[in-house]
């Protein structure tokens, strides 16, 4: 029995931590993993952020460390909850760190919005099944809730409206800048460590070819042919096409126990994750 069917008697705009747990570590981890990680890839194309991301020094200099401080605190956050200790104080260090920068509610509410859009895109074009609209719902209730927590303002309402806010966002903003572009080749080039040594440069050339063209174009990435591309898509479709056969997960995946942390093998505390 799939886990959207155990997840179908939970009420969205009450459940949506549960709902969006079972989703995430039971039904879709692989898939939620590489979508919020391209997610946030995603947002170096606008060069505000790129450029801020880039003068920290961190995401060019210590990329593995960023990149597992900011899944921590938000897989802990899911872990745990929004509304318990853990959850509020992986919160309330997102809130110290993003506090220490002018950056502007536009700008937060794009991110927010890469968060709610880009897992959902992911699922429905290369996941085992499609997203259920209970799914859809609470995923959008979860990180309204956080976003509020975070302070940000005039959010959305529904998926549609931050599909439309991203979409908007990407159209004025995206454009390319070398700081931007240097953040973007740091993490790409950490990504291929999570690989065998020998597939790196063609891991490297994947996940090129299944962005999307207009973020290819921001950070001045060459196009591949249109066959690469198709190929890519298509594999990732296979993917899931071999997942819906295999048994369905019984434990649950958590950011904590993935392979890819690798900052702290004796442990974290939130209060010290970040910059």
């Amino acid at each position: 029995m799939s886990r959207r069917i155990r997840s179908a008697g939970l009420d969205p705009a009450v459940d949506y931590e549960e709902i969006s747990r079972l989703f995430g570590q039971y039904d879709f981890p692989w898939d939620l993993e590489q979508s919020l990680s391209f997610a946030l890839f995603r947002t170096y194309a606008v060069p505000s952020i790129g450029r801020l991301l880039y003068e920290t020094g961190q995401f060019t200099t210590d990329t593995q460390r960023r990149h597992d401080d900011t899944a921590l605190l938000l897989g802990e956050i899911v872990d745990q909850g929004l509304e318990s200790d853990p959850g509020r104080a992986a919160i309330r260090r997102m809130n110290q760190m993003h506090g220490r920068y002018g950056i502007s509610n536009d700008d937060m509410r794009y991110v927010l919005a890469t968060f709610v859009v880009m897992p959902n895109r992911w699922v429905n074009r290369y996941g085992w099944r499609r997203t259920t609209p209970v799914e859809d719902v609470a995923g959008v209730n979860y990180y309204l809730r956080l976003g509020r927590l975070m302070g940000i303002r005039d959010l959305p309402g529904d998926l549609v409206g931050f599909e439309r806010l991203l979409d908007a966002y990407e159209a004025e903003h995206f454009r390319f800048d070398p700081r931007s572009r240097a953040v973007a080749d740091a993490t790409l080039d950490l990504l291929t460590t999570f690989y065998p040594r020998p597939l790196a440069p063609a891991v490297r050339r994947f996940s090129v070819a299944i962005m999307d063209p207009h973020l290819r174009t921001a950070f001045g990435y060459e196009h591949p042919p249109t066959w690469f591309e198709r190929l890519c898509h298509g594999a990732l479709r296979v993917r899931g096409r071999v997942v819906r056969l295999m048994p369905e997960r019984t434990e649950p995946r958590r950011v904590r126990d993935s392979q890819r942390i690798r900052s702290y093998p004796g442990g974290f505390l939130i209060e010290e994750l970040g910059t």
